[in-house]
Parts: C-alpha cells; structure tokens; sequence
C-alpha cells in the first residue's frame, strides 16, 4: 500500500498497540479502569502481564496524533510501529502519566524473541 500511495505523497504507517486495556480486555479480567492492576489476582492467564503494563486506548491514539502532526512522517512510510516506539519518539504518555513499554516488558519476561 505504502508504494501504490507514495506517488500520491500519502504516507502509509501501520501502528500497534502493546496490552491494551480495551473494555473488553478488562471485562475479561473482571476489573475496571480504576482498578485494572488488581487483575493481577484473577488467576487468568497473562493477568500478570495486563496488571503490569497495558495501556489504555488514549496511548495509542496520541501516537497516531504524532504521526499525523509530524511534518517528516513521510519518512516513516511502510513501517510498522508500537505505540512504545512511537512514544519513545514523541514522547508522550498515556492517560495516567505512565509510558508503558510492551516490547522491553515482553523481552525481560520471556514473551518476545
């Protein structure tokens, strides 16, 4: 896609979120958005991993809001980024001040190659 649109000068960048505290994930965990980090204690698995480091869907968002207010962005055309990247870049956090970082976390815990 990024070719078929680069001579249009539309740049094309596909952006992922890290754990995402979604409604749904923290339904799945039996919590809410106030206390999302107990989840920790209802034995499902990776509840660990969620109570740890997801990150709310406003972390993401704000990582698009980068790309999209980045004069270079072009640049970035065909790749691929985690919200973490993009925040490592821009600088943002997410709604509660924190900068979760799903690929270090997922590294240092055995999740990811």
């Amino acid at each position: 896609m990024a070719e078929d649109l680069r001579p249009h000068r539309v740049a094309a960048v596909a952006v992922s979120p890290g754990f995402l505290r979604s409604e749904d994930m923290l339904d799945h965990f039996g919590v809410t958005e106030e206390n999302w980090q107990d989840a920790a204690k209802c034995g499902k698995p990776h509840a660990e991993h969620f109570a740890a480091i997801s990150e709310t869907p406003y972390f993401i968002g704000r990582g698009i809001v980068a790309l999209a207010a980045d004069p270079d962005v072009f640049a970035k055309t065909g790749q691929i980024f985690g919200s973490w990247d993009l925040s490592d870049e821009y600088g943002f956090t997410d709604a509660d001040g924190r900068r979760p970082h799903w690929r270090n976390y997922a590294k240092e815990h055995g999740l990811w190659d």
